[in-house]
C-alpha cells in the first residue's frame, strides 16, 4: 500500500513537472513572438525537449519565414509601384509641358511658317500623351480575367502596311524607310483586329525610339521578324523586355510608358501566340508567333 502510494505520488510529481516545463516553454515562445511582433527577425527556440513543443517550434519558424519572404516581396512591390507611378507622372508631364509650351510660342510668334511649325510640334508632343493614355487604358484592361480578345482570319501584310504608313512622318524626319519581306503576301493568321493593330504599332513604335536604324520586318513560316539596331551604350536584356515598365535607359523615356512591349506579350498570350527577344550583337530582334495559315 505504501508502495503503491510513493509511486502515485512521484508520478503526480512527474505529471506535475512536466505540465510546469510546458507552461514555461510556452511563455518562452510567446515571449519571443512578442520580440517578433516588434520588429525582431530572430528564429524562435525552445526551452523544451518534448517532441510536441519541437513540432510547433519547428511550424512557426516554417510559417514565420514564410511571412518574412512575403513581407520582403511586398515591400520590394509597394517600392517599384511608388517609383514606377513617379516615372508615369514624369512621363506624362514631359509631352504635356512641351504642348503648351509649342502653343505659347505659337500665340506670341507673328510668322505664320513658325506659328504652323509649334502648333505641328505642340500636335506630336499631345499624340504622345495621347498614345500613353490609351497604353494605360489597354493596361488596366489586360490586368483584367475578363478581357477576351475576338480571334478571326486576318491578312497580315495589309494591316501591316497601314500601321508602318501611320508612321510616315516619324521615318520621314528620321530619313529611313522600313523594309518588309513576306514570303507570302497572303500570310493569314487567327487574331483580333485591334489586339493586331496594337502589337505592330507598338512594335514599330519601339524601334523607332529605342532604334539607331529602321527597322526590317520579314516573313518567315509562321512568325513576324521585327528587326532593328540598338545602341552600345543601351542594350536591353531580352530576358527582361518584355517586362512592365522595364526600360534599359532611364534616360531614353521620350513618348514611351514604358508598357509598350508588355502589352505586345499580354495580347500575343491572350490570342494563343507568344513573343520573344533575342540580342545579336547590336541587332535586337523580336520574334513573334500566332496561329496562322498560307493561302
Amino acid at each position: 500500500m505504501a508502495a503503491a502510494f510513493v509511486t502515485l505520488v512521484c508520478i503526480c510529481v512527474l505529471l506535475i513537472i512536466q505540465h510546469i516545463r510546458g507552461i514555461l516553454a510556452i511563455r518562452f515562445l510567446n515571449k519571443q513572438l512578442e520580440e517578433i511582433e516588434r520588429g525582431s527577425h530572430m528564429e524562435l527556440g525552445a526551452v523544451s525537449r518534448q517532441k510536441d513543443v519541437l513540432a510547433l517550434c519547428s511550424k512557426l519558424n516554417e510559417l514565420l519565414r514564410h511571412w518574412f519572404q512575403m513581407q520582403r516581396q511586398y515591400e520590394k512591390a509597394e517600392k517599384q509601384l511608388k517609383q514606377n507611378i513617379t516615372s508615369l507622372a514624369h512621363d506624362i508631364r514631359t509631352p504635356l509641358t512641351g504642348a503648351a509650351g509649342y502653343i505659347q510660342l505659337a500665340q506670341e510668334c507673328e510668322d505664320p511658317a513658325r506659328q504652323e511649325h509649334y502648333l505641328q510640334t505642340a500636335g506630336d508632343r499631345l499624340k504622345e500623351l495621347g498614345d500613353m493614355l490609351e497604353e494605360l487604358f489597354l493596361y488596366t484592361k489586360l490586368t483584367s480575367a475578363e478581357f477576351e480578345p475576338d480571334l478571326c482570319e486576318i491578312q497580315v501584310l495589309p494591316l501591316l502596311s497601314e500601321c508602318l504608313v501611320g508612321f510616315y512622318r516619324q521615318f520621314e524626319e528620321k530619313g529611313i524607310s522600313p523594309e518588309v519581306e513576306f514570303e507570302s503576301e497572303s500570310f493569314r493568321i487567327q487574331a483580333d483586329e485591334e489586339c493586331l493593330r496594337r502589337i505592330f504599332h507598338n512594335l514599330i513604335q519601339n524601334a523607332l525610339l529605342h532604334g539607331r536604324s529602321g527597322i526590317a520586318i520579314r516573313q518567315c513560316g509562321h512568325c513576324l521578324f521585327f528587326e532593328n539596331l540598338v545602341s552600345k551604350t543601351s542594350r536591353p536584356d531580352p530576358e527582361q523586355i518584355f517586362e512592365r515598365f522595364y526600360k534599359a535607359d532611364s534616360a531614353r523615356r521620350k513618348g514611351s510608358s514604358g508598357l509598350g512591349l508588355f502589352i505586345v506579350k499580354e495580347l500575343a498570350e491572350r490570342m494563343n501566340g507568344s513573343v520573344k527577344a533575342e540580342l545579336e550583337g547590336e541587332t535586337l530582334r523580336i520574334i513573334l508567333l500566332l496561329g496562322s495559315r498560307h493561302v
